[in-house]
């Protein structure tokens, strides 16, 4: 019965919430749009003709964000294990981007060009469990690292979405090893009752 109710108040918020309302005028595919428009204006992370990789991207609406901001010159490539709807000039992997098959997909698409953005806004399925929520949103975050790292330009950047909670700050820890500046975002956006924070990563060393 808890549970239940619980619910309805969830679906009621979010009828409600002024991102969703705004998210579906703008013809966004939802309100996290505007957790990256936010970020992005802010530390000038998208710029015409950029190469980003949006790993989680379902449903799609940061490589909505993206590709408006990148333009025709840029190139965004969107990954994710679950289905996509296609996006115009937004080139979509299904897969997990850990595999080698879907390394090769990407740099088919990517045609030897390094990246200048890798945004992550992967999210576990929730169990209800906080602490294993959070080492599985951590553990999310860590192989996004570990992917921009890899894939980056020199100077290029990094963005993800975390669970704040343990094993946190040895995520931050690991990012300030491999970025020039490390920054913690809330956007107005992220719901004020939501643990979760975005890490961002300026300039690869």
């Amino acid at each position: 019965m808890k549970h239940a109710k619980t619910s309805k108040t969830w679906i009621k918020e979010h009828v409600n919430d002024f991102y969703v309302k705004q998210a579906k005028k703008d013809g966004y595919r939802s309100r996290a749009a505007y957790k990256l428009l936010e970020i992005a204006e802010r530390n000038q992370l998208l710029k015409p003709g950029m190469a980003v990789v949006d790993l989680g991207a379902a449903p799609g609406s940061w490589s909505q964000v993206a590709i408006q901001k990148v333009g025709r010159k840029g190139k965004v490539v969107a990954l994710d294990l679950l289905e996509m709807a296609p996006l115009e000039a937004v080139d979509f992997i299904q897969g997990d981007f850990r595999d080698t098959c879907i390394l090769n997909a990407l740099e088919e698409k990517l045609a030897n060009r390094l990246l200048d953005l890798v945004i992550s806004d992967m999210s576990p399925n929730v169990s209800g469990i906080g602490i294993s929520d959070q080492a599985r949103s951590i553990h999310l975050a860590e192989l996004a690292l570990a992917f921009s790292m890899e894939r980056l330009n020199p100077d290029g950047n990094f963005l993800v979405k975390v669970f704040q909670g343990r094993d946190f700050e040895q995520l931050v820890c690991s990012a300030r090893t491999g970025f020039q500046k490390v920054i913690i975002r809330k956007p107005k956006a992220s719901r004020s009752r939501s643990k979760e924070l975005y890490l961002l990563g300026l300039g690869k060393k």
